[in-house]
């Protein structure tokens, strides 16, 4: 039954080597496949941001109601993590990745529908498909690098493939802008006047914008799952229990409890200094900007994460991942007090450094959590993936600090979450079953024992 968590059945055959080295050639063709599918997961995903800015004025939502666009998106981690875990154990990565994209194509298709009725549920339906399918894609996709190649690269891997995830983040709201906000919104105070009629026929020609963008989405989905489908992609070994000593369980290992948190911590932290960017510097005692001019300025926080991905990915082939994660943690915990305990440019730009130095925690927390798991990957990588719903819930809990101390003060909420991260860099990553920490302290007392 472990080994058959390792590789579906079309997976068999020629694969990797113990070592993970596997074929060049091939894992070079693996990898650019792979890098094509995480840059159209951040593409879609960043694409988020300018549906909300197109959906409030047409349905006439206040800013809570317009949040469920990224709910909606960000629970679908939770709900479909573990699930697709158990679809990759029973027809493999290559299959789950193509599973994942005829998933997300029909997320696209149902927007179709949705600007048709027009109905504010049925978009949020068709994000909750397209999200089922990214995280179908995640889930797969991420364990899948890791075992790519040599053990003590994985991170380097992942980060690499992660950036290009994050050049789509950064080009997607400049051509979804083009796309969707090529118009001015009417004041909420013309809505309320308009008749039944006319705010219907409102809703529809605006609502019919995404129809041509998503309607090319789906498209571009179905011929990617079309040729991932026809490509080979090298199978990774199985690995016995025997191997694993007293693995039944994921939970049973202490790097990947750990992980659970420290990604559910990094991705809710990453989500809310994003989240809190534009309204923290237009502030007058921090940058003073304009929204339109801070929105730039958010572009740049992308930006910088997607270069410290690329630089990341580099560095992590010379230098030991755990290190650099916990590092890059506690520079970021400094960069967060420095902006809380100053003003004007010190505080601005402490927090646009922020986008830099989290950029590789994501992808290597992910590595660090997996590692030594064999068999039990999928089932690891699907309780990590869901832990990602950190994004949906930590933004909210910021937001509530704001509402009460200032949103100068709540940055002090990401801080705590990236204290917790640069804990497992340099210790909570530590591969030690519980089963192994018994073992080991059973060894222990017998030696000294003996000693004495």
């Amino acid at each position: 039954m472990h080994d058959a968590l390792a590789a579906g059945p079309e997976e068999t055959g020629r694969g990797l080597s113990s070592d993970g080295s596997g074929n060049g050639r091939h894992n070079r063709q693996a990898m650019a496949v792979l890098t094509t599918l995480f840059f159209l997961c951040g593409f879609l995903a960043a694409l988020n941001d300018i549906l909300i800015p197109h959906l409030k004025p047409i349905f006439s939502l206040n800013y809570a109601q317009v949040m469920l666009v990224q709910f909606s998106f960000f629970s679908a981690f939770l709900l479909f993590a573990g699930p697709s875990a158990k679809l990759i154990a029973h027809v493999g990565y290559k299959r789950t990745m193509v599973i994942g994209l005829l998933t997300m194509s029909a997320g696209a298709w149902l927007f179709l529908p949705a600007a048709n009725v027009p109905s504010f549920a049925l978009f949020m339906c068709a994000l909750m498909v397209l999200a089922a399918g990214i995280t179908s894609l995640q889930v797969a996709g991420n364990p899948y690098i890791a075992v790519l190649g040599p053990t003590h690269t994985a991170s380097s891997r992942l980060t690499l493939t992660q950036a290009f995830n994050s050049l789509g983040s950064t080009i997607a709201p400049s051509i979804g802008g083009l796309l969707f906000l090529n118009s001015p919104s009417p004041h909420a105070d013309s809505l309320a006047l308009m008749t039944e009629s006319a705010l219907h026929a409102y809703r529809l020609e605006h609502a019919a914008q995404v129809k041509a963008p998503y309607i090319g989405i789906a498209l571009t989905l179905l011929i990617l799952a079309v040729i991932i489908s026809r490509v080979y992609l090298p199978a990774i070994p199985s690995v016995s229990a025997a191997v694993l000593g007293h693995s039944g369980s994921v939970w049973k290992h202490r790097h990947l409890r750990f992980g659970v948190a420290a990604i559910f911590l990094a991705v809710g932290g990453e989500v809310a200094v994003g989240s809190f960017l534009v309204n923290y510097l237009t502030q007058a005692d921090i940058g003073g900007l304009t929204p339109k001019t801070a929105s730039m300025f958010v572009s740049l926080y992308w930006g910088g994460a997607m270069a410290g991905r690329f630089l990341g990915s580099a560095v992590m082939r010379t230098w030991p991942a755990p290190k650099v994660l916990g590092v890059s943690a506690v520079v970021v915990v400094t960069l967060l007090t420095t902006s809380i305990l100053s003003n004007g440019y010190w505080a601005m730009w402490s927090i646009l450094f922020v986008g830099f130095f989290n950029s590789i925690m994501f992808p290597t927390i992910f590595t660090l959590g997996i590692a030594g798991l064999g068999p039990l990957i999928p089932k690891g990588a699907g309780v990590l993936m869901a832990a990602a719903v950190g994004g949906a819930i930590i933004p909210v809990i910021q937001g509530a600090f704001a509402d009460t101390m200032g949103i100068h003060s709540s940055f002090l909420v990401p801080a705590i979450c990236y204290a917790y991260v640069a804990f497992y860099g340099f210790d909570g990553c530590r591969p030690v079953s519980l089963a192994f920490d018994r073992d080991s302290l059973a060894q222990r007392k017998d030696a000294n024992f003996e000693r004495s």
